[in-house]
């Protein structure tokens, strides 16, 4: 009988568990910005990842739009909206590399948007285009080694009304991986949560140049 009742304890808390995730209802936005070079040494060459294969000059990809909560994120929400289709995910592949990304990053992140695959993938693309990301990275002719700071310093420095508790510079591996911004909903800087202040202290990662 015991077994029985917690069995529908267990029942009765998964609605719960799906009511924190519902699609629209987060508090903020982190775009996040990959370095193509490290994901490429730690895992796109090993793959075959298209992104390693065509040269760009963007440097900094469009790894996600993130929807956020104060502390922690929704994610794979049900939407109201069908998948994107493979004309939209293919349009995305100029700024995120591959349109298998925009597909994966459509189901975990934006499904939980309360955006059509549309207009997320324009309101992601906009994100994108008002951030100055520093020309001084992708004139780089070997790889340097150097702390996350000098990455978020120039990121402040080219971005006019950046602050400091409004973006992070993550490592991996001894490399340079991502830059993550904090938005509003209207894609205006804002404070990032604790949870997502979390800057690479090295202070030799590594940063490759473009292909």
């Amino acid at each position: 009988m015991r077994v029985f009742l917690l069995f529908i304890l267990c029942l009765c808390a998964v609605p719960a568990a799906a009511q924190s995730h519902r699609s629209g209802d987060f508090d903020y936005y982190v775009l996040s910005l990959s370095w193509q070079p490290t994901w490429c040494a730690l895992e796109g060459d090993a793959r075959g990842d298209a992104a390693c294969q065509n040269a760009t000059d963007h440097g900094w990809l469009l790894h996600g739009l993130w929807p956020q909560y104060a502390r922690g994120w929704p994610e794979h929400c049900r939407s109201r909206y069908s998948e994107p289709t493979r004309g939209q995910t293919a349009q995305m592949a100029d700024i995120m590399g591959t349109s298998g990304l925009a597909w994966y990053q459509w189901n975990k992140h934006g499904s939980c948007s309360g955006l059509s695959p549309a207009d997320f993938y324009a309101l992601a693309r906009e994100a994108y285009g008002r951030v100055t990301r520093p020309a001084v990275f992708t004139q780089l002719s070997r790889p340097v080694t150097l702390p996350a700071a000098v990455v978020e310093q120039a990121f402040l420095r080219d971005n006019p009304g950046l602050a400091r508790d409004q973006i992070t510079v993550t490592c991996r591996s001894g490399y340079i991986q991502e830059v993550r911004l904090c938005l509003t909903r209207d894609l205006a800087f804002r404070r990032c949560g604790d949870d997502v202040i979390r800057d690479c202290t090295l202070e030799d990662a590594r940063l490759d140049p473009l292909r």
